[in-house]
């Protein structure tokens, strides 16, 4: 499990692709049109791909969104036009839909089948963790990548990396799950299995305030990755070459591993104490976006660790809220209220683009982090009470 979520991120593309953009002729706004089309994509197939990851076998659909990931960054290398790039977005927009979910329900499912519940903070971190560390690998090997290769480089890489991902997903064992009872159970057709636990997952969501509200705070905060997408466009601004940009980028991913490691140790503190996590992230973000200075990548690594911390964290609360058997469903409802904070994003950037500076729009974007400090004393589900922090299989 931690193997599949850490090649999903070994991408020596990705601190590249944005000035791959840029070098074929698109200005910010049109970047910020793709992003819209990458999000709108997995906006329409988030929710319906969770009902399916609870209707139908999980490991496969993770298979299958290794796959449709590796073809997307095939498209920009193939096809290094607009249309190219959006359908590479497309394409990276089904997969992250198919995964996002589906992975989380698969993975709390997993222990739940051996009683070990009360652990998946601390995998989930770890899991984060590993895929951070393997994107800081990415990320320092894509300045050779690119030197010896160029992005078509880069790309082959990104894609044999999702490749294997596709092998370790088809490899990984999965326990029977629940099901949504009715009395002709054993007679519905595959079309109604998954339309019972669409309406499950949905009910779910819609009656239970505290799983509600608790998607509401996973989606918003999940959303502020929307910083990163412009990061290498804030280091281009500044004035930084090409092959430096990675070596910047590393320190935001070094940090969110770290984040994302001190996840399970953290999973139990206050609620408060996340708030103000969020809002030390809001003032370091925008302290280091308005320096206009390479070492401004210091303190917003900082506070995007701290972020990686509360969204790990997060995840884990909603995943301990949610009582029926459509855990993916309810999960991708969360991304999908995480997709669309994300277009919002991407608009303004395309529209503030034409008035203001790339380092005036990254700091701009703090301002909804500290707004939802305010609102996660409430939100945060509290800490799950399980007899399985006792069970000695806890411990091993």
């Amino acid at each position: 499990m931690v193997a599949y979520q850490a090649l999903q991120d070994f991408i020596p593309l990705y601190p590249l692709y944005q000035l791959l953009f840029t070098d074929h002729g698109l200005s910010t706004s049109q970047i910020s049109t793709l992003f819209v089309i990458w999000c709108a994509a997995g906006f329409v197939v988030e929710v319906p791909s969770g009902a399916w990851a609870d209707s139908y076998s999980r490991r496969k659909l993770l298979v299958l969104g290794a796959l449709i990931g590796a073809a997307g960054y095939a498209a920009w290398i193939v096809l290094p036009t607009y249309a190219g790039f959006a359908l590479g977005f497309v394409l990276w927009g089904i997969s992250s839909a198919l995964i996002s979910g589906t992975y989380e329900a698969f993975v709390y499912d997993e222990l739940a089948a051996r009683a070990l519940t009360p652990r998946y903070a601390t995998l989930l971190g770890r899991a984060r963790s590993a895929s951070f560390i393997l994107n800081l690998a990415a990320t320092a090997l894509a300045s050779p990548l690119f030197a010896l290769g160029g992005y078509a480089l880069a790309a082959a890489v990104s894609i044999a990396s999702h490749l294997a991902q596709a092998v370790v997903a088809y490899t990984l064992p999965e326990a029977p799950r629940a099901t949504v009872e009715s009395e002709d159970a054993t007679s519905r057709g595959a079309f109604v299995d998954y339309l019972a636990m669409l309406r499950s997952g949905l009910t779910e969501v819609l009656t239970t305030q505290t799983v509600r509200r608790a998607v509401v705070l996973a989606a918003l905060v999940a959303g502020f990755l929307s910083f990163d997408e412009y990061f290498p466009l804030l280091a281009r601004e500044i004035g930084t070459p090409t092959p430096i940009v990675p070596l910047l980028i590393a320190g935001t991913v070094a940090a969110q591993a770290i984040g994302g490691a001190l996840a399970g140790p953290a999973y139990k503190l206050p609620a408060a104490t996340f708030a103000g996590a969020l809002g030390i992230t809001a003032v370091l973000i925008a302290t280091g976006a308005l320096s206009r200075d390479a070492w401004g990548f210091l303190p917003i690594a900082l506070g995007y660790g701290v972020m990686q911390l509360v969204i790990v964290v997060a995840d884990a609360r909603l995943q301990d809220a949610i009582t029926g058997p459509a855990r993916a469903t309810v999960t991708s409802v969360a991304g999908l209220f995480s997709g669309i904070f994300a277009i919002a994003v991407y608009a303004g950037f395309a529209l503030g683009s034409f008035w203001f500076t790339m380092s005036t729009l990254v700091a701009a974007l703090t301002i909804p982090v500290l707004l939802t400090a305010f609102v996660v004393p409430a939100a945060m589900p509290a800490v799950k009470i399980d007899n399985a922090d006792s069970n000695p299989l806890s411990k091993s």
